[in-house]
């Protein structure tokens, strides 16, 4: 399951052609070193190949592209080597993987996603790709918060040693959104420092965050948040803004819009504090966008690639 699956999504896109009068005020003083990153799925983007994923995000000047890890695990040497080439002749890096396990329903879906992480894992590191990100549903049908957050450091954790054997960094996302909080019966974590709790329990010593300003502004976290982390507790990053005149309680996840479109989140504040602690991971829109999932490749990634720029704060 996914997270458009688990969400239902729709929305609409919010022109930003026009950045807030807050961001334009803002002063960052540390120089940015994320990268902006072109992962298709999350903008309604449909590819066939790595290669036609790299073309796209060379044509837009996107920064890094997500591995297609199954791709990339089935490749000859000789195919990754020219993937690997033409990567780099395009001035690309990785950004961050999806994780190919289920780990939110039974045993035994687990466990079946868990026996093919090898292999997946296998393609990642030969490939030199090291990150993979997850998000974690912030409530749950049966499990107590207790019990769910047993579950989860179990799984998760069998699968981070997977992934660290491999040289992988393991991201997890929390979710805030307050209505998908109790959207079931148990609520379960929602904030970064309830993530940080599960990562201290997992234990392995390659997982970290994926931090999505809209999480970050639903779940009430701030800009000290951020500062008390380091570069190395973050593994990927998402940029988002949220639709004008709906009272955060009442947001629905499936419903944003593309970063500094409205100026709702401060995203301002949200970069200057990745500058900051020196993140020097990817950055990518997920903004669940009907409008923007309706235009074709092109058009997606152009306006998505402004919205990026505008937002970190660089020009075109």
């Amino acid at each position: 399951m996914n997270r458009r699956e688990f969400l239902h999504t729709t929305g609409a896109l919010v022109a930003t052609t026009a950045l807030p009068a807050a961001l334009n005020a803002a002063v960052v003083t540390a120089r940015r070193k994320f990268t902006l990153a072109l992962t298709p799925g999350s903008i309604g983007v449909s590819v066939k190949s790595q290669k036609e994923l790299n073309d796209l995000a060379h044509r837009h000047g996107f920064e890094s592209v997500e591995p297609r890890a199954e791709e990339l695990a089935a490749m000859s040497p000789t195919q990754r080597e020219d993937t690997l080439a033409d990567l780099a002749a395009k001035k690309l890096v990785w950004a961050a993987a999806g994780l190919p396990v289920d780990f939110r329903k039974d045993e035994s879906a687990f466990k079946d996603g868990l026996a093919k992480l090898p292999r997946i894992a296998d393609g990642l590191q030969r490939a030199g790709a090291t990150r993979v990100g997850t998000w974690l549903s912030p409530s749950h049908d049966q499990l107590t918060y207790r019990q769910n957050f047993r579950q989860h450091a179990e799984r998760l954790r069998e699968v981070a040693k997977i992934l660290k054997d491999y040289g992988v960094r393991f991201g997890l996302e929390y979710v805030g959104t307050q209505l998908s909080m109790v959207g079931r019966k148990y609520p379960f974590l929602h904030t970064l420092a309830e993530t940080r709790e599960l990562i201290a329990e997992i234990g392995t010593g390659n997982v970290g965050l994926v931090l999505d300003t809209w999480h970050w502004w639903t779940a009430g976290d701030t800009e000290a948040d951020i500062l008390s982390l380091r570069n190395e507790d973050v593994v990927s990053v998402d940029l988002n803004d949220a639709p004008a005149g709906i009272p955060k309680a009442q947001q629905l996840d499936g419903q944003r819009e593309l970063p500094a479109a409205t100026g709702v989140i401060d995203v301002a504040t949200f970069v200057g504090a990745l500058n900051r602690i020196g993140y020097d991971g990817p950055a990518r829109p997920e903004p669940f966008n009907k409008r923007l999932n309706d235009l074709d490749n092109e058009a997606a990634c152009a306006a998505t690639i402004a919205a990026m720029r505008k937002a970190a704060g660089t020009r075109g």
